[in-house]
């Protein structure tokens, strides 16, 4: 251990992923002195920390690259023709794919280390452990170094779950890393779990050639979704050929050289074998905690073994914040970016809250899927009375001159004061339309509100207009 005297700083962020990283920038832009650990290389061929943490380094950014690709690849081959386009049979070089989303990567991970140099953030290369309290602050070993911090910021992340008897390797049987990393279009690709990341990856491969079989325990389709966009996703999914199977029971797993083979059954007890030759597990993911020496100096846990925080992040011990995937809420990188942007600012004395209702949802699959607010069941369960406003793609002349006419646009207002509670898209650029709905909902608007902004025509945010118009029956273009 270090005998030296511990460098002390203003703000300590342990980990250097999207809560973590942005943390650091923020404080140190409000005139903290801060230092950010980080010990993960991931791919580094030099086996140094990378920043960035699991979205960047095998999570949102490389899957969107290689989702891109392969949307790029399917075009070309089922969708040119119909443009006028005509082109030899083209070829997927798989290897050449998985170069360019490293080079992405690693640009990005640089990038951040520019932005700490930029902001006169400190990285320290190691897990910081908690030693304990120390007068105005707490002390931590980082890397062998003890180091000294009036304030905490804990942003670890998350990790893939795995499930018991099906050892993940990352050549046959994948996690979240693995499945960015194959190394050829498998023939079957068998995905567990039909959340998020099983369903792009499933979409990813399935557009690249793979036979996939998308299979989960539970006996709906994306319940997390509102019901009608779920349908709608399941039965376009179904016509790209993805065999998606529900209330699945898993039984007996056989791992080879050759590939998996798993007995199971269906929702009526029914047994069935599903072969493949690659299997992905995405059954969701569970926060890194472990390591920190956290439990020993009094943090709290809630049933889930999730960090214990109030609104602003705040933990029991007193200086000690903590953001992202091992808190309460959505395991989702821009949610994390915006606690960390709060907690910076909270300690620099400024107003800052989270707000789950204004956090975005998206499935980065092909139509995409994008949400914000309440479901209509939830309403429903709630029984809190709405209208809706539903426009088809079909009614977007921007949509129908790019092919792009699949899903829709939902739209769910209270019915007494108009303000709306929630936006449901699927449908081309979802991901890019949700933002107009999460502004209008940040900022307490109505229908009426959304419905008298001027929109560019021909342009796909039209069909959000036509929503709004539609909350009360007025929908001009269908």
């Amino acid at each position: 251990m270090d005998t030296k005297t511990p460098e002390r700083y203003d703000v300590l962020v342990i980990g250097g992923g999207p809560g973590g990283y942005v943390a650091a920038i923020r404080a140190a832009q409000l005139g903290f002195r801060v230092a950010c650990c980080e010990s993960n290389p991931y791919a580094d061929p030099d086996g140094e920390p990378r920043l960035g943490g699991t979205c960047l380094n095998v999570g949102c950014i490389p899957s969107k690259a290689l989702l891109h690709t392969s949307h790029l690849f399917a075009d070309a081959r089922d969708v040119f023709a119909a443009h006028g386009i005509y082109i030899n049979v083209p070829r997927i070089d798989v290897p050449g794919m998985i170069g360019r989303k490293n080079a992405i990567v690693t640009q990005l991970t640089k990038g951040i280390k520019g932005l700490f140099k930029k902001n006169g953030v400190t990285l320290l290369k190691g897990v910081g452990v908690f030693a304990g309290p120390v007068e105005n602050g707490w002390r931590l070993s980082v890397g062998g170094a003890l180091v000294e911090a009036e304030r905490v910021v804990i942003a670890t992340g998350s990790r893939a779950r795995h499930l018991p008897g099906i050892p993940v390797d990352n050549r046959i049987v994948c996690d979240n890393v693995g499945a960015l990393d194959i190394d050829a279009v498998p023939k079957r690709l068998i995905v567990i779990g039909a959340g998020v990341i099983g369903l792009e990856m499933g979409v990813l491969w399935r557009r690249l050639g793979a036979e996939v079989t998308l299979i989960d325990v539970l006996p709906d389709f994306l319940p997390q979704a509102d019901r009608d966009i779920a349908r709608e996703a399941a039965r376009i999914f179904s016509k790209l050929g993805i065999d998606i199977r529900l209330g699945i029971t898993l039984g007996d797993i056989k791992i080879s050289k050759k590939g998996v083979a798993i007995t199971c059954a269906d929702q009526s007890g029914a047994a069935m074998k599903i072969e493949g030759d690659r299997v992905i597990v995405s059954v969701g993911r569970q926060p890194n905690v472990e390591g920190l020496n956290a439990r020993a100096v009094g943090l709290e846990f809630d049933e889930h073994g999730r960090i214990q925080t109030d609104a602003r992040c705040r933990t029991n011990l007193p200086g000690v914040w903590a953001v992202g995937d091992v808190t309460s809420g959505p395991m989702l990188a821009h949610k994390a970016m915006e606690e960390a942007i709060m907690v910076a600012e909270t300690m620099a004395g400024q107003s800052g809250c989270r707000d789950f209702d204004a956090i975005p949802w998206v499935i980065y699959s092909l139509p995409e899927i994008a949400w914000v607010g309440k479901t209509e069941q939830q309403l429903k369960a709630e029984n809190v009375a709405c209208k809706t406003g539903r426009i088809p793609f079909t009614a977007s002349g921007r949509a129908l001159g790019a092919g792009e006419t699949a899903g829709f646009v939902k739209m769910l207002a209270d019915a007494a004061t108009d303000r709306i509670l929630g936006v449901h898209i699927i449908g081309a650029n979802a991901s890019e339309l949700i933002s107009e709905a999460v502004v209008a909902m940040k900022f307490g608007a109505a229908s009426e509100d959304l419905a008298r902004i001027c929109h560019a025509h021909p342009s796909l945010s039209e069909v959000i207009h036509e929503a709004a118009l539609a909350c009360d029956k007025r929908a001009l273009h269908f």
